[in-house]
């Protein structure tokens, strides 16, 4: 029988900026979920990173329910009725339409959903992150799924051997593109390395692969606030639901991907690259230059409907490593300030505040006379020297 996996998370306020969600307000939407799921849900799980509140919800209505996706947003708006109540930063920020109308995509909060066929243990991974943006995942989604220096299963599993089709979508076009690796693996890297256009949406199973066959393994969040909204809201703070064992990387080579700090785009102000921070749940508030960005991840087995765990998957010395290195690259980082390549390029800088400022510079700035005409003699001039 099939089951749907539905995470579905957004901002709706925090304490006392960016830093961290408020526990009446956690509270809040649990309880909301807990009395109006009846009917609806087999289980679910109330978690967090930053100042992102998460909501995993377990049951048998496929994806884009309207039922289910209803229920998330309701408790949303009950948390954010909460979050107003203490005056927290940011109440409701995700949270872009006034009223629900029958999807929430394109309303705010951001949504990671599969419908699987569950096998006999059903091992997954909820990955959280906060202060970055969709593409985050395109590196150790890739890692996962695709490198063997990463996954040596792919090298010596058969059921890993033929690999994985990646769903990727072109988050400012709106279109999306379906590639097997390892065949068209140059064409998925040339692609997914412009993570800010380019994010893998899905990882799929082959129809080859003997345990299950053309199955959805992997799904992101892909929404893009700054698209939804026209302006700077925030980042998108992505999340990921990736099932693990058993013809599909073990847990540990789901993990190894975060072995490194590498850089993501958001931060401060959706402003700045920083390294990505692999944390356990008691250190995901978000701290210094509202950062760094980090990543959760909870460890679950789902069994006729019902959720085990969580487990606190980087709550582990093993990671000390990978989080030292993060603070080193944040050090040496912060002392350029807002200079690039620390602070993004214009062209992502577009959908944050800073076009404001130089609206208001506008009518200041004046032509250099004979520029053109100048650069145009200079350029003639050295010909002669060919």
């Amino acid at each position: 029988m099939k089951t749907t996996i539905s995470h579905i998370k957004a901002d709706i306020g925090s304490l006392p900026g960016h830093t961290t969600v408020y526990e009446p307000v956690v509270k809040e939407v649990e309880k909301y979920v807990k009395d109006h799921s009846e009917g609806l849900l087999s289980d679910f799980h109330i978690s967090s990173v930053g100042d992102d509140l998460q909501i995993t919800m377990i049951h048998g209505r496929g994806i884009d329910s309207p039922e289910i996706h209803e229920l998330a947003w309701n408790a949303f708006k009950a948390g954010t009725e909460v979050a107003k109540k203490f005056g927290l930063y940011g109440a409701g920020q995700d949270l872009l339409k006034d009223a629900f109308s029958g999807n929430i995509k394109g309303m705010g909060p951001g949504i990671a959903e599969m419908e699987i066929t569950p096998r006999k243990s059903e091992p997954f991974i909820i990955y959280m992150m906060d202060k970055t943006e969709p593409g985050a995942f395109n590196l150790p989604i890739y890692k996962m799924f695709a490198d063997p220096f990463n996954t040596p299963g792919l090298v010596i599993d058969p059921n890993m051997h033929e690999g994985f089709k990646f769903e990727i979508w072109d988050i400012m076009e709106a279109k999306k593109i379906e590639l097997p690796a390892p065949e068209n693996l140059y064409d998925i890297l040339a692609m997914i390395g412009s993570k800010s256009r380019y994010v893998i949406k899905r990882v799929y199973t082959k129809e080859t692969h003997e345990k299950l066959p053309d199955e959805n393994v992997a799904v992101i969040t892909t929404d893009k606030l700054s698209l939804i909204a026209g302006e700077y809201v925030g980042k998108d703070d992505p999340a990921a639901v990736v099932r693990i064992q058993s013809g599909l990387p073990a847990s540990g080579e789901s993990l190894e991907a975060f072995s490194h700090p590498f850089l993501v785009s958001g931060w401060m102000r959706g402003s700045f690259n920083g390294p990505l921070m692999p944390v356990g749940l008691k250190n995901a508030k978000m701290t210094r230059f509202d950062g760094p960005p980090r990543v959760v991840a909870l460890g679950f087995v789902l069994k006729d409907g019902r959720l085990s765990g969580p487990v606190d998957m980087f709550d582990d010395p093993a990671f000390d490593g990978a989080r030292r290195t993060a603070v080193d690259v944040v050090d040496y980082l912060r002392r350029m300030g807002p200079f690039e390549p620390h602070r993004l390029p214009d062209s992502e800088m577009e959908y944050t505040t800073l076009p404001k400022i130089m609206e208001a510079l506008g009518h200041k700035f004046q032509k250099i006379e004979n520029a053109t005409v100048k650069a145009k003699k200079l350029t003639e001039s050295t010909k002669d020297f060919d």
